[in-house]
């Protein structure tokens, strides 16, 4: 767990982590946030997965471990798509698997549309397809908890805002982010359900953590001031060819109804598998199950 290194792709140092040999089949794993990190991941599912696959676990370009993108830097999306081609061509890598978590689903979802040859697999957990349609839902949760503690006027407001049609996009996603922070330090009850097997972050002091979020705040700024984040793959989800599992948790607000109906309708080669006992991190909350469903889904589409 965490020997990740830093390699250099399209200019840039990506920080990189590979667990497992190279005969069994690799599989890349995505994170989410924007500029979350591979770390939780890796803590949970780097040592349950190894056996059964080679996995690639990264800090996208400008976050965390990576090297830092500058403000004044021309970077976007495409950056992200484009870094995770050119991983697998380093790797010599035919084709892989993808596992995208949250925004990294939304990244997986671009990238399996845009190069489906080089994708065997695409895993989805507890994904965005829509911000605007995640941002509505997060709202929601956000008000049932702001009312949970007390905070009744900023609940009434935040079921407000989360009702409104005007407000969308990036200006939804900014609300969000402001009254979320009214929850304080019950805001992760937004996203985590099951507490029985936190992740440990001591192996970074406090200090490291909050220099490490300085640079991937940098990374989500430019990502909403470009705004293709805000774009809805919806339309985008009839291109995947691929065998594609939809991992969902029982308490995420992230992927919301009309995203799971539109994954039934237009992806023709989808799955679902739903966590009974999840909010946004399966693969932390429901570690052992999480990965058990993993294995016997790509082994299984193996013929194993």
């Amino acid at each position: 767990m965490h020997n990740g290194t830093l390699m250099t792709i399209r200019d840039k140092a990506l920080y990189i982590e590979v667990h497992g040999s190279k005969n069994n089949p690799p599989l890349l794993y995505l994170h989410g946030g924007p500029g979350e990190s591979c770390f939780d991941f890796s803590y949970h599912q780097t040592d349950r997965l190894k056996e059964n696959f080679r996995v690639i676990a990264i800090d996208q370009r400008g976050v965390c471990r990576s090297e830092a993108v500058n403000e004044d830097e021309k970077f976007g999306l495409m950056d992200l798509i484009e870094d995770c081609e050119a991983i697998r061509k380093q790797f010599e890598l035919e084709s892989w698997s993808v596992l995208g978590h949250s925004f990294g689903g939304y990244l997986g979802v671009l990238y399996a549309s845009l190069y489906p040859e080089s994708i065997d697999h695409l895993l989805l957990e507890c994904p965005t397809f829509d911000f605007t349609l995640t941002s509505r839902s997060l709202m929601k949760k956000t008000s049932a908890l702001l009312d949970k503690y007390g905070e009744h006027q900023k609940a009434k407001e935040s079921l407000e805002i989360a009702m409104n049609s005007d407000i969308k996009n990036r200006e939804l996603a900014e609300l969000y982010g402001t009254y979320s922070d009214y929850l304080e330090e019950n805001r992760m009850e937004i996203y985590i359900y099951n507490t029985n097997e936190p992740t440990d972050y001591s192996y970074y002091s406090e200090a490291k953590w909050d220099e490490l979020y300085d640079k991937s705040e940098v990374h989500y700024n430019l990502l909403r001031e470009e705004g293709e984040i805000f774009h809805s793959l919806i339309p985008h989800l009839s291109k995947l060819t691929m065998p594609t599992l939809l991992l969902t948790g029982e308490h995420d607000p992230v992927t919301s109804e009309e995203q799971i109906d539109a994954f039934k309708k237009y992806v023709e080669t989808g799955a679902i598998y739903h966590f009974a006992n999840s909010g946004h991190t399966p693969h932390d909350e429901e570690a052992d199950h999480f990965a058990h469903v993993i294995t016997q889904y790509i082994g299984d589409k193996r013929g194993e």
